[in-house]
């Protein structure tokens, strides 16, 4: 059964489903409190056995307190739950059979449970929405209407009531996760802008400067460390880019072929499908670059004259990147020393890319044999993309 989003999951409920909830418990107190004034007034004349009347009363008002404390936790609101919920309020309204006066059921008079009998439909609908609101509505409904001996001549105000509660509590609560879910992604979007800016300061303070003073010392000094000091100019003025652009549209789809295709060379082969590989340009951006730091660790791993191949598969469920090389290898454990040491190439610049595009890298390596760079991103089917053909490869 599905759950409203963000209200009832355990993880990061909403402060709007909080407060319904704690509404619920102050409801069915207070209805309780009607119910026994009801009682109170009517039992000489309506109840053929007030005393056992008010031994139902009590047994309201435990489950009262026990629906609470167990509504209290969001581990306890499960369907199990509120279905017995739901039982022990037909069974306790059911009662009424024994203790009211036929005529006083028949004329449609209020039974002993009064209108403490919303409560299991209130806490269907903050949990699961309005049509379960409805649903619970129409359940508590039928033995109402047994009550009443099946009769067309008593109007159901009563049951009227309770199933708009039921849909309108329940188009609340759906309103109130729809807000609280977005509310939850706009503070997501700044803290992550607070980060951004706190970064770029801490960059600036620190990598910027120290790229500009290799810069302008290589360039004095000339020679071999004129060439270093110019890709450090280039570095910093890329970093100043980066850390001042704002944030990359990522509604319009690009293709990632032609991404890649730039990546060829006379070392690097890059194939594809014949068609269109559509991704979002957020998406399309970020598998490029983890695509050419993989080919930068064959660079610096295997020598400039290492061959290496990228192939793109297009599936409709996930657009696949393999990177090959005839390198020698990875030594087993140099990963993980890599990561010891601060070198953060792979587990950032590679797989940490595909992780916060949702997808995922595998690296297979055997010593003497290679290694082999596999980057998943799954995506929807789109019904506008033409099916590709997986036999049908272009390289560039």
């Amino acid at each position: 059964m599905p759950v409203l989003p963000g209200a009832c999951d355990d993880e990061g409920v909403s402060r709007s489903a909080e407060a319904l909830w704690r509404a619920i418990a102050v409801f069915r107190f207070a209805s309780l409190g009607y119910a026994a004034l009801l009682l109170g007034v009517f039992d000489e004349n309506r109840y053929s056995r007030p005393d056992l009347a008010w031994i139902v009363l009590g047994a309201m008002g435990s489950w009262t307190v026990v629906t609470t404390l167990a509504y209290s936790h969001r581990r306890h609101r499960t369907a199990a739950l509120l279905s017995a919920d739901l039982a022990v309020t037909a069974g306790l309204l059911l009662s009424t059979f024994a203790l009211q006066l036929p005529a006083a059921r028949h004329s449609g008079l209020v039974p002993v449970t009064g209108p403490w009998v919303a409560g299991p439909v209130l806490a269907w609908a903050v949990r699961y929405g309005r049509a379960a609101g409805a649903a619970a509505a129409l359940a508590l409904s039928l033995p109402t209407f047994a009550l009443s001996g099946w009769s067309v001549s008593v109007v159901p105000n009563g049951e009227v009531l309770m199933l708009l509660a039921g849909v309108a509590v329940g188009h609340v609560a759906q309103l109130a996760a729809a807000l609280e879910a977005e509310r939850q992604h706009t503070d997501r979007v700044e803290a992550a802008s607070r980060e951004r800016e706190r970064l770029a300061r801490d960059i600036h303070d620190s990598v910027l400067q120290v790229l500009a003073l290799v810069h302008r010392r290589g360039l004095e000094a000339g020679g071999a460390a004129a060439e270093l000091g110019r890709l450090a100019g280039e570095q910093e003025a890329a970093l100043r880019a980066l850390i001042g652009a704002g944030p990359t549209a990522t509604s319009a789809d690009v293709d990632l072929s032609a991404l890649l295709k730039p990546l060829a060379s006379e070392w690097v082969t890059v194939g594809g499908p014949a068609g269109s590989v559509l991704v979002g340009n957020a998406e399309g951006e970020g598998v490029t670059a983890a695509v050419g730091a993989a080919l930068d660790n064959v660079r610096r791993h295997c020598g400039p004259h290492a061959r290496a191949w990228v192939l793109v598969e297009d599936e409709p469920e996930v657009v696949t990147v393999t990177i090959r090389d005839d390198g020698q290898g990875i030594p087993e454990g140099r990963l993980a020393q890599a990561i010891g040491a601060g070198r953060l190439g792979v587990s950032q610049s590679i797989r940490g890319r595909m992780r916060d595009l949702g997808g995922c890298a595998e690296i297979r390596s055997l010593p003497g044999e290679g290694t082999e760079v596999t980057l998943r991103l799954p995506r929807p089917p789109s019904p506008g993309r033409p099916a590709q053909e997986p036999a049908r490869v272009r390289a560039w």
